[in-house]
């Protein structure tokens, strides 16, 4: 829970400093794909997603591919 608090909270930052000089680019948080299947799949965690519309990235550290994007 802790490092997604410290992941919301950079993705944040880093989604407004985009936004006043990059306003067209998306910003995406890319989370290997066992965090994904498991803790992105929690009530709390979608709702987050919702909430501060989340893009992701999901990847398979072990293959070193890129699973899914999700907007």
């Amino acid at each position: 829970m802790t490092d997604f608090y410290a992941a919301l909270g950079q993705f944040l930052s880093y989604k407004l400093a985009l936004e006043a000089t990059e306003p067209d680019r998306l910003l995406y948080l890319a989370i290997p794909l066992d965090i994904y299947e498991t803790f992105f799949q929690f009530e709390f965690t979608q709702a987050a997603m919702q909430r501060y519309q989340l893009l992701l990235i999901v990847y398979d550290p072990v293959k070193e591919v890129i699973v899914q994007w999700i907007n």
